[in-house]
């Protein structure tokens, strides 16, 4: 299926023409199109063309009209104000471009992909081993997700990778306490066991470790002893902690199994997963002089990062112990993402707390040579999770939130709001659609505000009908699945031959730019971008179903279109959610 241009770039490329038929010099000039109240489009382009060819806008405007081709797509258009062009789409060109978009048997609406997608390599969803994922893994975990699905439905190669903190000297603890109490991570049944299971094993364990190391001189230097022999790679250490592992990972599955979403184990690289390059990238980065010896560490400076007192602040790679920092594992990652992986993009979903880190990181990879302007990376940097007093986020007792307890409580609140509005849904359906509700109102809550953003986690809101909410959009979605069923043997089809309604052209035209706002999302890796696009989707649609009888139009012609217009609006909105990883119910 060939993709559909969509109406915009349609106006775009005919302003474009006219342009430089009119002025030769104005051969790349942008028209600078965009939605407008006055009209269907407006074009401001020809102000800062006139001012450049010293010519009077209005004239310029009023010469670069009569050579516009207009017809089949451009109904009318006239000059306004100082130079503003106002164009009109006819109504037969709204009709046929969806009918083109509906008639895409893939599923993608018509949606172009890129021009020259690359490969690029995510890093998001990162938890640690042997303890609680909270409510601060919730955004990396979402947002990371949504934007592999955006790319990945533009046609890039995404790589995924959950660096996972399963390294560094609490390991040492760990394994020491499980070898003097060898049944501490034992199961209870034979049979498969439960994520809950798993954590709460590893809870156990990891405080009775804690108070053991707080309190005994003794235990404290046979653990410290065991890191050493976990960095050696001794088989018996290596073996218990893998156990770690191997129990952090059935919880692991199961948060995000909650979630909805799919992790892979080959995905899960952890910071253990580059120790064989930690002491080559050391190497590598002292022989090219971009890293120096300060008292006894390996250090990179950086001449405009400096501490209070204005001394420089290094990256530091290796410690004077002999020990590597994080600094030293994120750039073996680099070298692995770029050399082996072939990435051409670096993307990280990470917390804005750590942007001065991945700022160091980053420069030391582009004077080490392996990032360049071939090969980029970049910090996807988000925000606090906040409670409903704006501050962050914890509970009563000044804990840390479980994400666990969070969802459960989503799902609760969501499956009371999908009871209370269900006239036909068994005891099963309501527990299906509450939990795909509540799931998807805290993945829209975090997807629909600027990742760089902090947000209020407010259960009430995010599960309300009414406002910018996924529960609006899967509402709208269900309400046109139940109007085609009702519609029994009629078949939605399009009718470009008629006229159109004023919320049915509204509706249409924001339709039909769906590929652009996809486009412009996955670019700027921006979901928040699809989000606003997918909620004015469906107020468009609420405004379409008051003031636009479907079943009850006045001609079978309407009937059908109307219909036409409600199943491609449906596709449209099942088709984003999806992107954003949210489900809608065909019922709700």
């Amino acid at each position: 299926m060939a993709s559909v241009t969509s109406l915009s770039d349609s106006v775009q490329q005919r302003l474009a023409s006219a342009l430089s038929a009119t002025l030769p010099e104005a051969t790349d000039a942008d028209p600078l199109l965009r939605r407008s109240d006055r009209a269907d489009f407006q074009a401001n382009g020809i102000l800062a063309l006139a001012k450049k060819a010293k010519a009077n806008p209005r004239e310029l405007a009023a010469r670069v009209v009569a050579r516009v081709e207009s017809g089949d797509v451009i109904q009318e258009i006239e000059v306004s104000g100082p130079g503003f062009l106002n164009l009109t789409i006819a109504d037969r060109a709204i009709t046929a471009n969806l009918a083109a978009r509906y008639a895409d048997d893939t599923g993608r609406l018509g949606v172009p992909f890129a021009a020259d997608p690359g490969t690029t390599v995510i890093d998001y969803a990162q938890p640690n081993v042997a303890k609680e994922m909270h409510v601060g893994h919730l955004r990396s975990a979402v947002i990371g997700d949504a934007v592999v699905q955006l790319l990945e439905f533009t046609g890039e190669t995404v790589v995924r990778r959950h660096h996972i903190g399963d390294w560094g000297t609490q390991f040492g603890m760990l394994i020491q306490y499980l070898d003097e109490h060898p049944h501490e991570l034992d199961h209870k049944a034979s049979g498969a066991v439960s994520g809950e299971e798993a954590m709460s094993n590893l809870d156990r364990l990891y405080k009775a470790a804690r108070r053991l190391f707080d309190s005994d001189e003794e235990f404290k230097t046979r653990a410290r002893r065991r890191v050493v022999d976990l960095q050696a790679g001794e088989p018996k250490t290596l073996a218990m902690w893998q156990k770690f592992v191997d129990e952090s990972k059935i919880y692991f599955f199961s948060v995000f199994e909650k979630l909805d979403m799919e992790i892979q184990d080959p995905d899960i690289v952890g910071e253990s997963g580059y120790n064989d390059m930690l002491a080559e990238t050391c190497r590598l980065l002292e022989e090219s002089g971009v890293a120096v010896r300060s008292e006894g560490a390996l250090c990179v400076f950086f001449d405009d990062i400096k501490g209070p007192e204005g001394n420089p602040v290094p990256l530091i790679v290796k410690k004077s112990d002999g020990g590597y920092g994080y600094a030293a594992t994120d750039l073996s990652a680099i070298r692995d993402r770029v050399f082996n992986l072939k990435a051409n993009t670096l993307l990280y979903v990470v917390d804005a707390r750590q942007a001065l880190h991945f700022r160091m990181v980053f420069e030391t990879a582009r004077r080490a040579g392996w990032l360049n302007d071939d090969v980029t990376a970049f910090q996807l940097a988000f925000g606090t999770v906040l409670g409903k007093d704006g501050k962050p986020f914890k509970t009563r007792e000044g804990e840390t939130v479980k994400l666990v307890d969070l969802l459960d409580e989503a799902i609760d609140r969501a499956s009371a709001v999908v009871r209370e509005k269900a006239q036909d849904l068994s005891e099963a359906e309501i527990a299906e659609r509450g939990t795909q509700v509540g799931i998807g109102a805290v993945k829209y809550a975090d997807l629909s505000t600027s990742a760089n953003r902090d947000y209020k986690f407010d259960l009430d809101q995010m599960v309300s009908l009414h406002g910018d909410t996924s529960v609006y959009l899967q509402y709208a979605y269900a309400r046109i699945q139940s109007i085609l069923r009702k519609a029994g043997e009629v078949r939605p089809a399009a009718h470009p031959e008629l006229e159109l309604a004023e919320a049915e052209r509204a509706l249409g035209l924001h339709a039909d730019s769906f590929a652009e706002t996809v486009a412009e999302a996955a670019t700027d890796y921006a979901p928040h971008k699809l989000a606003a696009y997918l909620y004015q989707l469906a107020s468009l649609y609420t405004s379409f179903y008051d003031k636009c009888p479907v079943l009850k139009a006045e001609t079978q012609a309407q009937v059908e279109n109307r219909l036409f217009l409600c199943d491609v609006t449906a596709r449209t909105l099942h088709r984003g959610m999806a992107l954003l990883g949210i489900r809608t119910p065909e019922k709700l």
